[in-house]
Parts: structure tokens; sequence; C-alpha cells
């Protein structure tokens, strides 16, 4: 199963400097994305693309992260994945959860994918509680 990389979880790999004081969540994530690239498994969107981009300060880190990331293309969203996006956002508020866009673009296109969704953020994991219990994500 190809599994959607949360921003959290490409900037342990690509941004993190110090990998010793990482929490066990934190390594498991690490771990499952090296695992996901390895066996060929990792999804990306434009959006997370973007917010692993964003705020880098110096040119050649920038170039870097860049370039590694080239080597996952992204999942093209059409108009379907929005909204799809929309209505995983007012299912949440139903049920009090609280979520920001991205996380919804990554929740649609894993319910229409059928993908796992590869994070540790407290908030969209919240989000993907909520998607289980309805039979939507796995």
């Amino acid at each position: 199963m190809k599994v959607l990389v949360d921003t959290c979880a490409w900037s342990l790999l690509l941004r993190r400097k110090k990998r010793t004081a990482l929490s066990g969540e934190q390594q498991f994530t690490l771990t499952a994305l090296t695992e996901a690239i390895q066996d060929g498994r990792v999804a990306i969107i434009g959006p997370i693309r973007q917010e692993v981009l964003s705020g880098i300060k110096d040119l050649a880190q920038f170039e870097k992260l860049r370039t590694a990331l080239q080597a996952f293309p992204d999942e093209r969203l059409t108009t379907p994945h929005f909204e799809e996006a929309a209505r995983l956002f007012n299912l949440c508020r139903s049920r009090g959860v609280e979520c920001g866009s991205v996380d919804m673009l990554i929740c649609a296109v894993a319910v229409q994918m059928q993908w796992a969704v590869l994070t540790y953020d407290q908030g969209l994991k919240c989000c993907i509680q909520v998607f289980e219990a309805e039979g939507l994500i796995k």
C-alpha cells in the first residue's frame, strides 16, 4: 500500500540534524518512511512539498531539499480531491475536531486512493481517527 507522507515526517528525514533526541513516535515515523522509500511506496502532494521547502533561509539547503524531493512526483490534485477535503472537513467539524486545509487534502487523497498516511502530527492524527471510525481510511 502506498503511503502519503506528511510534512512532519519529511522534515524528520530531510531537515532534522540531530536524530538522537527523537521520541519513540518520531523514531517509528522515520523508520516507516525509510522503509516506504526503499519499497517505492511513498506518495506526496504539492502542498506538502511546499510546506517542507518553506522557511528555509539558506539557498543551498533549499536546493538540496528540493533536489531530494524531486525523486517523488506529486500526486495530481483534482477537483474531486478538493470536494472530498471539504466533505471531510465538515465531518470532522461535526465531531468537534478542527482540521487544517492541507490536512484535509492529505486525508482526501488518502481516502480516494486508499492509501495510508504517515504522520506523527497530533492534529492530523485526530482527523484520521475520525475517518477510521467512519471506515473511510486505514
